[in-house]
């Protein structure tokens, strides 16, 4: 019987957890089961509420909050194993990316917390827990993100076109695979989803804007895409990182978009997300032949159609064209982080992160 893995993702969205099980091979992944579990609302409102006011957050509140996302994690956990009539015993480790409440990599002492008590998970699963992938990375001078490129390579990489990876959740990243000997490039772009969910979300009774319906019946605002354009982020070269602390509600509102029609803001937040990511493929992966998108935002029609205007040169998919669903790319990343770093291998590209080597990434937690 192969040895299985679990993969335990919540991004920036906040919205829950993505779970999913599966078995390695040379250059392949095999899915015995995936499942999904949404936060409770009093859990994902003290979530937001805890990254939207972080100097006001008393330790106590931090504490908490650790805690039940770990259950919550437990709990997925325990559900995708019911789903797949796999043992606790046949699954080596679970790697848990954690609830990322703060991303500093730039202060002047770095750091990026992730919150979801890995010993909550092992003790209630009985399965050792791999978790807190970033500090690892950090401490050798890197952004500790994005993790996932080194997976992106190994599993997407080795072809004979330039391509690349979009993962948009909350964030947009992307990891450019080359054809040649050159180092992998993967960084963040900018805002993926959150702005976009954080503004209708103010305005309307959705959690999100489903297939962008309600960005599509709007028109880009040119004036307020150049404002938000300028943001310095931008301009930055790679490696860099960014989160909620750079792109939220209150640093949109800075820029006087109550006096714009909603529907409208929303239709140039959909633009500035296809415009940074466009942008960044252009300067640093111009010889780009092909584009697979992955994570929350490959659903988004509206979005889709924005990037291919933009990038009318480019073949534009989801990476289930090139073997993996994309809904599940993440978690599965993860799953393969874990595996890494129980076999004693580094899980870093210094060419992404900025790390001055690599380094075996996370602390592994027994049942």
């Amino acid at each position: 019987m192969p040895d299985f893995y679990i993969g335990l993702m919540s991004g920036t969205s906040m919205d829950g957890i993505d779970a999913v099980l599966v078995s390695f091979a040379a250059n392949s992944v095999s899915i015995a089961a995936t499942h999904e579990k949404t936060y409770p609302d009093t859990l994902r409102r003290a979530l937001l509420n805890a990254v939207s006011t972080p100097v006001d957050q008393p330790i106590e509140n931090i504490g908490s909050i650790d805690r039940q996302i770990g259950e919550c994690f437990r709990d997925a956990t325990l559900e995708l194993l019911d789903k797949s009539g796999i043992a606790a015993d046949d699954v080596r480790a679970v790697g848990s990316h954690g609830q990322t409440v703060r991303h500093q990599p730039d202060a002047v002492t770095p750091y990026s917390l992730q919150i979801g008590n890995p010993a909550t998970i092992a003790s209630g699963t009985g399965i050792t827990t791999v978790a807190d992938f970033r500090s690892a990375d950090i401490a050798a001078g890197g952004q500790g993100a994005p993790l996932v490129p080194p997976f992106h390579e190994w599993l997407f990489g080795g072809t004979a076109d330039q391509r690349v990876i979009l993962n948009i959740g909350g964030i947009a990243n992307i990891t450019i695979l080359g054809t040649d000997d050159a180092p992998v490039v993967g960084f963040d772009t900018g805002p993926g989803n959150t702005l976009l969910d954080r503004w209708i979300q103010r305005h309307r009774r959705a959690t999100f804007d489903r297939n962008g319906d309600w960005a599509a019946s709007g028109s880009c605002i040119d004036e307020l895409l150049e404002q938000l354009l300028s943001f310095p982020y931008f301009e930055l070269r790679p490696p860099k990182s960014t989160g909620l602390e750079d792109f939220n509600l209150e640093w949109l509102l800075q820029h006087n978009v109550d006096a714009y029609d909603p529907a409208d803001v929303q239709a140039t937040l959909a633009e500035l997300t296809a415009r940074s990511v466009a942008d960044s493929v252009r300067q640093f992966a111009s010889a780009t032949e092909a584009l697979y998108v992955c994570g929350g935002g490959a659903h988004n029609k509206d979005l889709s159609r924005r990037l291919a205007r933009s990038l009318p040169e480019i073949e534009i998919a989801t990476t289930a064209a090139v073997g993996l669903d994309p809904d599940w790319v993440e978690a599965v990343a993860f799953a393969w982080l874990a595996m890494r770093t129980m076999n004693k291998q580094s899980g870093n590209l210094p060419s992404v992160t900025g790390a001055s080597h690599k380094v075996v990434l996370g602390t592994i937690h027994s049942p």
